[in-house]
């Protein structure tokens, strides 16, 4: 199963979950439910390199997804889902800028 961390505020979260719904090959993870998931997404974030990129521009790093075989990736395609069209507006940054 393909985890997939996120929130439901984050745009490029909720065009992910649109793709996966009622597939049970993923599972959908809103860190904004509840503490114990944002501590999840945090430790993966402090620690993994996939996240290196996305902090230096000010990005929090959803939708993150950490794939079957524990590969952690902010690329939907890699785990088989479409990214959301640039044209539909720039993705949330911790500086405020975007949505």
């Amino acid at each position: 199963m393909i985890k997939i961390y996120g929130m439901e505020t984050c745009p490029d979260c909720t065009y992910v979950e649109e793709q996966v719904k009622g597939n049970n090959q993923y599972e959908v993870i809103d860190i904004g439910q509840h503490v114990r998931d944002l501590k999840a997404f945090l430790r993966l974030r402090d620690y993994h390199p996939a996240f290196n990129e996305a902090k230096s521009v000010g990005a929090v790093g959803i939708p993150c997804f950490v794939l079957e075989n524990g590969t952690v990736t902010l690329n939907p395609e890699d785990a088989g889902l479409r990214s959301r069209p640039i044209n539909e507006g720039a993705t949330c940054n911790i500086d405020g800028s975007g949505c």
